[in-house]
């Protein structure tokens, strides 16, 4: 059973579920059964300190190991952790609906909806923001259950179109987006660098933690093309017939130093980078947002 669940990662059975919020339950539930338990149950607690047994007091909380070098019971106190709010901003520009029936937006849709479904479970409140070139949809953070059925239903309803305007976009989102919490970009962040530079920093004011996820197609970053082929631009409309063969190397390393500026931006405006292909399996998605998250909650209490 667990076999067959983590079988739900992989991009291309997705491919064959249509109902978003059925692909996210499964990614969600493949992924928690790849590492043999959920990785949260709920809100989380911290050990604090200790203090002497009182009569009444939950045996399960009793320190067995103090006990064992002192003879005297003490009980473990905690402190709850705050929960976290989290704002996923999706990219549905024109770019995105690179792909045959698994477009960039349906692969970045569903992360978003995995993640949603995911920080619903761990009752983390969680918001929406789509965008092209101006901000299509907003959905303030919340941890109820309604919610994410509108969140999914957005992300559903939603049409790659338009260009890309990160300077418009990203002022507007920094105004709307909770302070003190965590954004989510996913995107195939094909934008000038300055401009993402820039795009970051604002979502980054009030405090926030930034994490980027880029999606790309496996076209995009190998270039399989072989016969002659005309490409056309998806938002400027540009038109080019070539022959692939003799671009290939040139465009392999033109990709490189795309993705490492990419990086590097991320890096100076202190945004985690996680490249995501549409041809691999989501728990890149979860995985980095989960390992993100327990950072954030250190930085949070110190």
């Amino acid at each position: 059973m667990a076999e067959a669940a983590k079988n739900y990662l992989d991009a291309a059975t997705l491919d064959r579920v249509k109902q978003l919020d059925v692909r996210a339950r499964l990614v969600v539930e493949g992924y928690i059964a790849g590492h043999h338990r959920s990785p949260y149950h709920g809100q989380a607690v911290e050990f604090a300190t200790h203090r002497e047994y009182a009569p009444g007091d939950d045996l399960r909380h009793i320190d067995w190991k103090v006990w064992s070098r002192s003879d005297r019971l003490y009980i473990k106190e905690y402190v709850e952790e705050t929960n976290l709010q989290c704002t996923i901003v999706v990219d549905a520009s024109r770019s995105m609906q690179y792909g045959g029936g698994w477009r960039k937006y349906d692969y970045a849709a569903t992360a978003a909806a995995s993640l949603a479904f995911l920080l619903q479970r761990q009752q983390d409140a969680v918001g929406l923001a789509i965008f092209n070139d101006r901000v299509e949809k907003v959905l303030p953070p919340s941890v109820n259950r309604s919610h994410l059925n509108l969140l999914i239903h957005e992300l559903e309803r939603a049409e790659p179109a338009r260009g890309t305007d990160t300077a418009a976009v990203f002022g507007e989102l920094a105004g709307k987006i909770p302070q003190r919490g965590i954004v989510v970009l996913i995107s195939d962040l094909f934008v000038p660098q300055a401009a993402l530079g820039n795009a970051l920093k604002q979502l980054r004011r009030g405090r926030n933690e930034v994490i980027v996820f880029q999606v790309l197609h496996a076209d995009e970053l190998t270039f399989p093309f072989r016969a002659e082929t005309v490409f056309r631009g998806l938002e400027d409309g540009v038109e080019l017939r070539a022959e692939p063969r003799a671009l290939r190397k040139c465009y392999v390393a033109a990709m490189e130093r795309f993705l490492s500026g990419v990086k590097g931006t991320c890096a100076a405006a202190g945004a985690d980078h996680v490249l995501m292909r549409t041809d691999q399996h989501l728990d890149a998605a979860l995985g980095g947002y989960l390992a993100f998250r327990q950072r954030v909650r250190r930085s949070v209490r110190h």
